[in-house]
């Protein structure tokens, strides 16, 4: 098992770098650092020849050698690299199932109309991938996790391989998990999904809160400030082609512009 981390040398990326960097350390896994090999826009635009192109492949390439080397001494864990010319999107598949990896690691943009409006690459991986992703704002910073906040629809049926993937994450954390639920009344949790957590989670520490509001994205946001959770966990559902049309999901609002990590765990329809 690993971790995957995508980088692209910026400075949210390299801010995710370093948090997956501490999240391999306390995991004991190994660290996989993907870079998606992109001209920038003043070379694409000057017609390089295919040397001059490969040139500036092996210099990335040497520059992501080095990364890995300077985080595996400061780190002390196994750091491995990959990039390829071919986009994140289309690779990361593959280096998932290769590396058997728990989840990907990527930066999360700040929030913008704009990124509510069209999304924003994070946004983009979250709904199209059927793998756990982890998105890293350029505030956070890696420290011990000891509150995760579990934004949960009790109405939906979650499978067990999903909860068995959030057990394990709290496990390896070892932290306390509250199963946070907004509705637009307060009723007793008293469901099957509710003894379904109970059953998954029962090596874990966890507690239920239920809040009434009319807005859902309103209210883990001010339960985020209130229980100084440091994670945030979401499972959204996958939706066909005229739902998704319809349908704005709320782990897509809440990848953009949050202060700490958001750990998204698809469900599948």
């Amino acid at each position: 098992m690993s971790i995957i981390v995508a980088t692209n040398f910026s400075k949210l990326s390299e801010n995710a770098v370093l948090y997956a960097a501490g999240l391999t350390k306390q995991f004991q896994t190994e660290l996989v650092l993907f870079h998606a090999f992109k001209l920038p826009v003043h070379a694409a635009n000057s017609r390089l020849s295919a040397i001059s192109l490969d040139s500036l492949f092996e210099k990335n390439k040497v520059k992501l050698k080095k990364t890995a080397a300077h985080l595996s001494e400061k780190f002390q864990i196994k750091v491995t690299y990959k990039s390829t010319y071919s986009n994140l999107g289309e690779e990361v598949d593959l280096l998932m199932k290769e590396h058997k990896a728990r989840f990907l690691v990527i930066g999360m943009s700040p929030k913008s109309i704009e990124q509510n409006l069209i999304g924003n690459p994070t946004t983009s991986v979250i709904s199209m991938k059927e793998f756990p992703v982890l998105a890293i704002p350029i505030e956070a910073k890696f420290k011990e996790v000891k509150q995760i906040l579990f934004a949960c629809d009790l109405l939906q049926d979650i499978p067990l391989k999903t909860l068995a993937k959030l057990r394990q994450v709290a496990l390896n954390l070892k932290a306390t998990v509250t199963v946070f639920y907004v509705d637009q009344k307060i009723e007793e949790l008293q469901t099957d999904t509710t003894n379904t957590l109970d059953k998954e989670l029962e090596d874990v520490t966890h507690f239920y809160k239920n809040v009434k509001s009319n807005s859902v994205i309103d209210a883990i946001e001010d339960e985020i400030k209130k229980s100084n959770s440091e994670l945030l966990v979401m499972m959204p559902k996958k939706y066909g082609f005229w739902e998704s049309i319809v349908h704005k999901s709320k782990t897509r609002v809440m990848a953009s512009g949050q202060n700490i990590p958001l750990l998204s765990i698809p469900i599948e329809s």
